[in-house]
């Protein structure tokens, strides 16, 4: 299975399709569980996701491959490499991991900073030491990974990739990470719930972009396809991408991602897709 988990929903209120508010306890069990069952072995977490590591930590994860994220290098930080080996421990610790499958900056940019040859070195000392299998980084649009390769390698990256993101297809990158052996996983595939929304479910600041609704609806109508099971199944296609990960509030809603995910799926219209930063990118959300 192909698919990942992801947690962020375990540890705060995310996501603007999002009904049911942060996950609990009981709920998380129940989709991890439901994840096992369905062959899932990949979770994505991260130490900004709140109480994510935490509530993973009170759940059985035998089997598991846990990947989590470092927050930003605070600007005071003299001791780098102990600042990225402090932070791991602390996420092995609330997970109750001995090891991590992989360690990913939030903030890759600043490897490209004043500290980001030390920062690199730190996150290469905790693979040397075992405590993680993979390094890498999760990136907001592929042209950050022009410069971030120039200068240093990754085992992983995790990027944003949905229908109407064609973004590292149209870079290249897809095919170029593939060729150095660099494991892609990929998210938003279903922008937050954006794509899975009717007309009427979605927010107002939306709207501006209603010609691209329509013509996904129409899609839609006209293919037999549900919204999940095209936005799974698109991205499934692309056998470069290793993991897609996937998001939910209940395990319900896991059991149905699942069952969509294989299949077939029509021919996308070359005109379903957006190069606008202001919907590919929901940091930006906020500001519409």
């Amino acid at each position: 299975m192909r698919l990942a988990l992801g947690t962020v929903q375990f540890g705060m209120n995310y996501g603007v399709a999002n009904q049911q508010g942060q996950v609990d306890l009981a709920r998380a069990q129940s989709i991890i569980e439901t994840a096992r069952h369905a062959g899932i072995d990949t979770l994505d977490t991260a130490i900004a996701y709140g109480e994510s590591e935490s509530t993973l930590g009170q759940v059985d994860l035998e089997g598991f491959k846990v990947i989590t994220k470092l927050p930003a290098l605070p600007d005071s930080c003299a001791d780098i490499a102990g600042w990225v080996e402090e932070q791991l421990v602390g996420s092995l610790e609330r997970l109750h991991c001995g090891a991590m499958q992989g360690l990913l900056l939030h903030r890759p940019e600043q490897l490209l900073g004043p500290k980001g040859a030390e920062l690199y070195r730190g996150l290469a000392e905790m693979k040397a030491q075992g405590l993680v299998e993979q390094i890498g980084i999760s990136i907001y649009e592929p042209q950050e990974l022009d410069k971030l390769f120039a200068a240093m390698d990754f085992d992983l990256v995790q990027a944003p990739f949905n229908i109407l993101d064609t973004r590292l297809t149209d870079s290249g990158w897809l095919q170029r990470l593939s060729a150095r052996g660099t494991e892609l996983h990929v998210r938003s595939v279903f922008m937050q719930g954006l794509l899975l929304m009717t007309a009427a479910e979605r927010p107002n600041k939306f709207s501006r972009w209603s010609a691209l609704w329509q013509e996904w609806h129409s899609w839609l109508d006209t293919s037999g396809v549900t919204p999940v099971q095209a936005c799974l199944r698109h991205a499934l296609l692309f056998n470069e991408i290793s993991r897609v990960v996937v998001g939910v509030d209940t395990a319900v809603q896991l059991q149905e991602i699942a069952s969509a995910a294989n299949g077939p799926i029509p021919t996308i219209p070359h005109t379903l897709r957006s190069i606008d930063p202001d919907l590919l990118n929901p940091s930006r959300w906020n500001q519409l």
